[in-house]
């Protein structure tokens, strides 16, 4: 898209203001921390209920960007930049995208319903690419935001789209419509997921068909509930499995790993097979095989491809890599879109200066390979890429284009000489279309452990701190907690991606977790809040801020600043207002003021203190009380010392609970992982950590027969017994066995019997249709950490921090 800011001023009905309405933009940003903003980027800043864009205007000026789509100017950038001022930035970029769409006239797919979609679109740019310049939805980019972006990429060389709807309340689906203008529908099926925004099943059904109120044809599975709401004048193309009222009639053969479909279409019978078993995929396939069927593709051809579908990942994955790498795991898809994305995730993940990105050749990107690769190499350059290992016979013929590149014809090439490159101290993207196997070059540089894995959605968090932030006024800074390994969901990898999302703060426990911190890279200041007194001078040498909480502590770290001639070095004086755990007593304050006065080798950051019961609302009296205290003593220290330091007493219970004190700063902890006190917060988090575990053998035990230590549980029937290999060495305590808890393999409950032993545990899985090497859940959505936490008489702080150092986290996002 290429557009002047003049051509853009009657389409968003916008007001201009600024030096040069000529310019020229050619692409369309809404993050302000994407490396890929330029001098010809078209920013809209967004207001959604937890972010503004405008707040972060100035920083995306200095990127070089000098062209906005705002609701309000911002007074710093008057008479620099160009702006084009809405009401509404957001029904601007969705009215920008749909005068972009109605530029083209091929045929586009659209897909909605409450699950499948990503599936559905991703086979069908499979099965249908040999034959299309196909521009589809990265991912799933299916909201009122990622179907605008999604379809301001399509060019004058694509010639079919596929473009997914997802909408979670009414009066949503009519925009999205507008902006894909699908000429042929799919509706994967009507399930319970956004349930909440919607008074009925019919309500939600009324939305989702409103996609198609143009399209010349929709396909779905034959449903006479569904059927009663569509208007008459749409045509259907329906499938089935026990109406043979449908168009296509479908009989299912499951077997373990396929599945045999007979169809039945226009009087005549053929069979495909599919390489699942499971309903959810066979549905997914069937609604692919109506769009090549509707499309007139041969027999031979349908069975041909269909044979070759394949499991869709759909999240990026953090993993730890070999000699001190960082592997960020995309190896099932390369096309520019998404390429995009996944530069922009490295950049919020990248832990070691050097970055190496491993491509293949990228394909439907609708270009020419001249300008498509001019346009990959722009990419790889605006992103800091250090090298560049190119794989595929396409790509490998444009290598001059990129940094320090080493090119390959294929996988194996790559992999034949992989032993003989260095990959050390690096963050290594991993990013390959699905037949080149890229998962094989994964399986090389990954760091070799167990099966058991804590997979990390940093969705989710980001999400949650969206969710606290927005509670926040907004002069009002936010600490971060990140102690105890991140409450056990692992330590830089959500420092970073705080990093990204530029909080204040970050604050540990103790030096070494802020040590280790600062030397993977992280610039943010780091209060340590329970510094020993031999960590001070390391405390020093990296530039972590010590909570001061006693005249001895504070008499051994001033008598270290001094020595060292250090001028001003921050520090944080933690009192003591009821909590009684640390901290300066009321008595002490002359104390402190005196000591304070006769130095100058500290300066005073923060004033602080922590609430005992800001989660217990039959205690407001008391927690009151303590910000009362807080007040009083804060203000002498103000006032005695003559400063203006930052305040805060706010945990994330406080946050909810007693926002009229927020002072300052806050600090929010658990909350980022998704763990409120209060029920009804509770439902607007999301969940953040998912334990997961394999079976690693099944074996039947007879009537009478004992499992595991102490013979703790006896056989009263014949029992399929499944042993996971994850135990109380890794944090699963041993009073979650004996029948009181359960893991869920294949969405069924399997209850643990016996003892908990230190490396497995052993479940029932006698009405459990499972196998070895089956996905295990440990926790999750079910059983939850509160749920855990509640049946064994503790909080869910202590599930997430048990969780052993030798269990790897997977971060991903989806």
């Amino acid at each position: 898209m290429t557009r002047s800011i003049r051509t853009l001023v009657p389409i968003l009905k916008a007001q201009f203001q600024g030096p040069h309405d000529i310019a020229i933009v050619d692409a369309v940003s809404i993050d302000s921390r994407s490396l890929q903003n330029g001098p010809h980027t078209l920013f809209f800043a967004l207001r959604g209920p937890n972010h503004d864009g405008h707040d972060f205007l100035e920083t995306v000026y200095t990127q070089g960007v000098t062209n906005f789509v705002v609701q309000r100017v911002p007074e710093a950038l008057v008479g620099k930049a160009n702006f084009l001022i809405v009401p509404d930035t957001l029904v601007a970029l969705q009215q920008l995208a749909t005068a972009y769409r109605s530029e083209f006239s091929f045929p586009i797919i659209g897909v909605t319903g409450s699950n499948g979609k990503t599936i559905v679109k991703e086979w069908l740019n499979f099965l249908l690419s040999p034959d299309y310049h196909i521009i589809r939805s990265p991912k799933s980019y299916n909201s009122q935001v990622g179907v605008p972006l999604s379809v301001l990429g399509i060019n004058e060389k694509h010639n079919l789209g596929i473009f997914e709807a997802g909408i979670s309340t009414v009066d949503e689906m009519v925009h999205l419509q507008k902006i894909i203008q699908p000429t042929l529908g799919i509706l994967t099926n009507i399930g319970s997921a956004h349930d909440e925004g919607f008074q009925s099943a019919g309500e939600k059904i009324k939305e989702k068909l409103k996609l198609f109120s143009a399209v010349e044809l929709l396909i779905l599975n034959k449903n006479r509930t569904i059927e009663a709401f569509l208007p008459s004048t749409i045509r259907t193309f329906t499938w089935s499995s026990d109406d043979k009222k449908a168009d296509v009639f479908v009989m299912a053969d499951e077997q373990p790993d396929y599945t045999e479909l007979r169809i039945t279409y226009q009087k005549q019978c053929f069979k495909v097979v599919i390489p699942f078993s499971d309903f959810a995929s066979i549905e997914n396939a069937m609604h692919c095989l109506m769009v090549l069927l509707y499309l007139r593709y041969d027999e031979a051809v349908i069975q041909e491809r269909m044979a070759q579908l394949y499991p869709v990942e759909m999240r990026l994955k953090v993993k730890n890599g070999q000699h001190q790498t960082r592997l960020i795991d995309d190896s099932y898809s390369s096309d520019f879109q998404s390429l995009k994305i996944a530069l922009d995730f490295l950049e919020s993940q990248q832990q070691f200066k050097k970055k190496t990105l491993i491509l293949s050749d990228i394909f439907q990107s609708g270009l020419d390979n001249d300008a498509l690769y001019a346009q990959v190499s722009l990419l790889v350059v605006s992103n800091h890429i250090n090298r560049v290992i190119a794989i595929g016979p396409t790509i490998s013929a444009y290598k001059r284009k990129f940094p320090n590149c080493l090119a390959f014809p294929s996988t194996q090439a790559f992999l034949d000489v992989i032993d003989t490159l260095v990959f050390e101290q690096e963050t290594i993207l991993i990013k390959g279309a699905r037949h080149f196997h890229f998962e094989d070059i994964v399986t090389v540089l990954e760091e070799k452990t167990h099966e058991t894995v804590l997979e990390i959605n940093l969705n989710a968090i980001s999400h949650n701190l969206n969710f606290y932030k927005a509670k926040l006024h907004s002069p009002t800074k936010l600490m971060v907690m990140v102690k105890a390994f991140s409450y056990g969901n692992g330590g830089y990898e959500i420092a970073k991606l705080l990093a990204h999302h530029k909080v204040d703060y970050l604050g540990v426990a103790f030096a070494d977790e802020g040590v280790a911190l600062k030397q993977a890279g992280i610039q943010l200041p780091i209060m340590v809040l329970n510094p020993e007194s031999t960590s001070y001078p390391s405390l020093i040498q990296h530039g972590l801020e010590p909570e001061i909480y006693s005249l001895k502590g504070l008499h051994a770290f001033v008598k270290l600043a001094e020595q060292k001639k250090l001028k001003r070095f921050p520090i944080h004086i933690k009192l003591d207002t009821g909590m009684h755990r640390l901290g300066f007593m009321e008595q002490d304050i002359p104390a402190l003021i005196a000591r304070l006065q006769q130095t100058q080798a500290v300066e005073v950051k923060s004033i602080l203190s922590h609430l005992a019961a800001s989660d217990d609302m039959t205690f407001v009296d008391f927690t009151l009380a303590q910000l009362s205290l807080f007040e009083d003593l804060s203000t002498q220290l103000m006032e005695a010392l003559n400063i203006q330091p930052i305040r805060h007493i706010l945990n994330t219970s406080g946050i909810s609970n007693f926002g009229q004190a927020q002072y300052d700063m806050v600090r929010l902890g658990i909350g980022l992982y998704g763990i409120s006190n209060d029920e009804d917060e509770q439902k607007l988090l999301e969940q953040v950590a998912t334990l997961k575990s394999v079976i690693s053998q099944i074996r039947v035990v007879e009537p009478g027969e004992s499992v595991g230590y102490s013979r703790r549980f006896m056989a009263e029937r014949l029992t399929r017994v499944a042993t996971v290999p994850i135990g109380y060495a890794d944090g699963i305590s041993r009073h979650w066995g004996n029948g009181k808890g359960y893991v869920v393999i294949n969405g069924k409950r399997a209850t643990i019997l016996g003892s908990i032993c230190m490396d497995m545990l052993m479940v029932d899985v006698t009405d459990i249709d499972c196998k070895e090497g089956h996905e295990v859940i440990v926790f999750g959505k079910d059983p939850s950490v509160i749920h855990m936490a509640q049946v064994l008489e503790t909080i869910p702080y202590e599930i997430m921090t048990s969780i052993s150092q030798r269990v790897k986290r997977i971060f991903y996002r989806e």
